[in-house]
């Protein structure tokens, strides 16, 4: 007879780890206990030892479907150390255990539970909350740690007799499925319009009225979403006007894949994400017979979509025919979605019609992931519900340094580093709203709280000194009594970048709308080398004038002219403007006269790099956007505009000395394309050369600084890097050099992951010291 004690660390708990190890000790005849020790699975077995190796093995073969083992500890005991056991037993979790406990993510609806949800003779037919040790809310409904139901908003809901059976049955798939419950103990659904309405369904109400083309606030696992019909114009423009959100896309739900595919194209590997138990938006390209409302997504090739994710939205397209709903976060622009039954009605007053809410509590709101292929491979473009807060692995970064990393402003997400493992919370968002700000430090005591972290040895932020996140920093740096690291943003693109890949070193690409630069300017638009802890500026593109500043931002047309200012007679730039773009100047002629004086006199200007004002700039040049309403849009919609285009131009794709690095003549390639678009050319085909002249540049400008520092690998970050045609041009263009090129695979290209490259950065900065 043998005795050992396993440690095991990883997603091991809520997700039936316990039980699973219950019964594959069963089966080969061992004796012992398995219990929850804070932060792992702590497993005493006795018995054969041969017996024992096959059951360390069928651990990691069997283990349940949503765990997943990090590191197993095996310690082989003297017989004398214990007494003898006569059965295996599942013993009470124990927090005596110091060290941070992964906490799974929440997951869609399995199987079985939806099975059940549809089985007349099933005593949960048609019931919202049904979940398991498979499936179901985990991170949403997390208090603290051990995860036990005592410490998650499960605890309001007592079982019923039928339901603590099967939570203290080892051979069930409920024992200790900490979200499970039935319609006699657990949550309830109900309508709400200026009061409760008494309904036998609330949900078939639901979709009737969806279908008559109101719009509802549904309340489901992680927050609120705004529904609406889309196969008619009306419902989406209401909801458009009520929002004040007149352009930006709206992500939408369908019941099926075979659905979905009647209106997107859905690749195989696309089908594959679709169908996963994270169940994110994935951006599809609308195909030749899209038949959903234009205004949905308007004036773009592609669209974001949705398989239901639980029980609740699987009920929903049983009452309709719709092909789609949309499913928009149900918040005011900037603000952080609605959780609170409260809040819901009162906020979106004006904007819902009806309210479908419950009353579980949502601990912790979380978006929806949002992911995105180009040219085959995955990136994503929000890292949330699904994924987090399932931790990077940092253990050959440094194992004992705690990190809190803040990100930049917009499309925040903080990053806390303990033991080794990188936790980047969900999406955040928008932190100059001051309820997001609010969340945002409501969000790291939460994270601080759940992975046991009582200190901070570094804390790192954005080098821009007025964004919230760096005030906020400074504070955090006097309460924990430690330094204050300020990471430039691209150098965080260029780390984040290096983690998702295990590289030490890299000439990274970073393109992007703005990262405020060493010299105090708007960069974007950089070739940086970056070996972890340090980078160097090898390159750009050229530095241009942003009359007004942020104005350029909301209005591309004064970037446009900035660009072209100098290679045009006064007169010629102002008729140019005058006579074919004054509409896109909110002050028509009038403001014309205004930016050419900016220009002369260098009054209210500042300079960049940025690769997306090139973009913005191109994209008005062109008359296909004009003014930026969301995030990116004029670049989005270039994008699409070159998508069914041909690359038939000859752009200049001219590189320069500036103040002796080597910079891309952006002008050259706007003034070329503003040439061939006044002769008459297709605007679809410009789009395309263009967005390739500018592709050209950036991957030229990296070979040279690979060449200079031969390094053998390049890679791409910042939110550029979501269009497709430009990652996969500069792809083909590098690789075609003989380097490796690397995308972001399992973090954002775009904002998101920069705090998770600010991490990286501090955790190299400081190794030596804080080892």
């Amino acid at each position: 007879m043998k005795k050992a004690r396993i440690l095991v660390q990883g997603i091991v708990q809520g997700v039936g780890f316990r039980p699973n190890v219950y019964r594959i000790a069963k089966a080969l005849e061992l004796n012992g206990y398995v219990r929850n020790l804070g932060n792992v699975v702590e497993i005493i077995v006795e018995g054969d030892e041969r017996n024992i190796k096959t059951f360390i093995n069928d651990l990691e073969l069997k283990k349940p479907p949503i765990s997943k083992i990090d590191s197993l500890k095996l310690e082989w005991l003297d017989k004398d150390v214990l007494t003898d056991f006569n059965s295996f037993q599942i013993l009470e979790s124990s927090s005596n255990f110091s060290g941070s406990s992964v906490i799974p993510p929440d997951v869609a609806t399995c199987d079985s539970c939806l099975e059940e949800v549809m089985n007349q003779g099933d005593r949960r037919y048609l019931y919202p909350f049904t979940a398991c040790t498979d499936c179901g809310p985990r991170f949403t409904v997390i208090r603290s740690v051990p995860y036990d139901r005592e410490r998650t908003s499960m605890e309001e809901f007592p079982l019923c007799p039928n339901c603590m059976t099967e939570y203290k049955d080892p051979e069930d798939r409920r024992y200790h499925a900490e979200a499970t419950c039935c319609p006699v103990c657990g949550p309830e659904v109900f309508l709400y319009r200026e009061e409760e309405i008494e309904l036998k369904n609330p949900i078939k109400e639901t979709a009737k009225l969806l279908d008559e083309g109101n719009i509802l606030a549904i309340k489901g696992i992680g927050g609120t979403h705004l529904v609406a019909k889309t196969t008619e114009d009306l419902p989406v423009l209401k909801m458009r006007e009520r929002l004040g959100r007149m352009n930006q896309p709206f992500a939408c739900m369908s019941p099926d894949v075979s659905t979905i595919g009647s209106f997107v194209e859905v690749a195989d590997y696309e089908e594959e994400v679709l169908l996963s138990r994270n169940r994110p938006i994935v951006v599809l390209k609308k195909n030749h017979d899209y038949y959903l409302s234009p205004y949905v997504a308007p004036d773009l090739h592609n669209l974001g979509v949705m398989l239901p994710y639980s029980a609740l939205h699987h009920l929903l397209f049983t009452y309709t025919h719709a092909p789609a709903y949309i499913m928009t976060s149900a918040n005011m622009p900037g603000e952080p979605m609605l959780t609170q039954n409260q809040d819901i009605i009162s906020k979106l007053e004006g904007v819902a019609d009806y309210y479908l809410l419950h009353n579980r509590e949502i601990v912790n709101r979380c978006d929806d992931s949002v992911v995105r292929f180009r040219g085959g491979d995955m990136a994503f473009i929000r890292r949330s519900r699904g994924y987090v807060p399932e931790p990077y692995d940092f253990s050959n970064i440094n194992k004992d340094l705690n990190v809190l990393a803040l990100g930049p402003e917009i499309d925040v997400t903080f990053s806390l580093l303990k033991e080794g493992k990188c936790y980047m919370s969900q999406h955040i968002g928008d932190t100059t709203k001051y309820e997001t700000f609010l969340y945002l430090q409501e969000a790291i005591e939460y994270m601080m709280g759940i992975t046991r972290t009582d200190r901070i040895d570094v804390v790192a932020c954005d080098l821009h000194p007025q964004f919230f996140t760096t005030k906020l920093a400074h504070e955090l740096g006097e309460r924990f009594e430690c330094p204050v690291l300020k990471v430039q943003h691209h150098h965080a693109h260029a780390a984040a970048l290096s983690v998702d890949w295990g590289v030490d070193e890299i000439i990274c690409i970073a393109a992007d709308g703005v990262g405020y630069g060493e010299d105090g300017s708007a960069w974007g638009g950089e070739i940086l080398y970056s070996n972890g802890p340090e980078y160097k500026k090898m390159a750009s593109l050229m530095p241009q004038k942003m009359p007004g500043g942020d104005l350029t931002t909301s209005y591309p047309i004064r970037m446009m002219m900035a660009m072209l200012y100098p290679h045009y007679d006064q007169d010629e730039i102002l008729d140019l403007m005058k006579t074919h773009y004054v509409d896109y100047f909110p002050h028509g002629a009038k403001e014309v006269d205004i930016v050419a004086n900016q220009m002369d006199k260098e009054f209210n200007l500042t300079k960049t790099t940025s690769t997306g004002r090139v973009l913005d700039a191109l994209s008005v040049a062109l008359h296909i956007c004009g003014e930026r309403t969301y995030e990116g849009e004029c670049a989005m919609k270039l994008e699409s505009t070159a998508y069914p285009g041909k690359d038939k131009f000859d752009l200049p794709v001219k590189i320069v000395q500036n103040n002796g690095i080597n910079v891309l003549d952006t002008s050259q390639i706007l003034s070329s394309v503003l040439e061939k678009k006044l002769e008459g050319n297709p605007v679809k085909d410009l789009a395309c050369s263009a967005q390739r002249a500018v592709s050209q540049g950036l991957a030229e400008l990296a070979i040279l600084a690979a060449e200079k520092k031969d390094v053998d690998t390049i890679g791409g970050s910042g939110g550029v890097f979501y269009n497709e045609a430009i990652s996969m041009t500069i792809k083909k263009f590098v690789e075609d050099a003989g380097y490796r090129f690397l995308q972001h695979k399992n973090s954002c290209a775009g904002d998101g992951s920069v705090s998770l490259g600010q991490a990286a950065v501090a955790a190299l900065r400081y190794r030596k010291k804080y080892s």
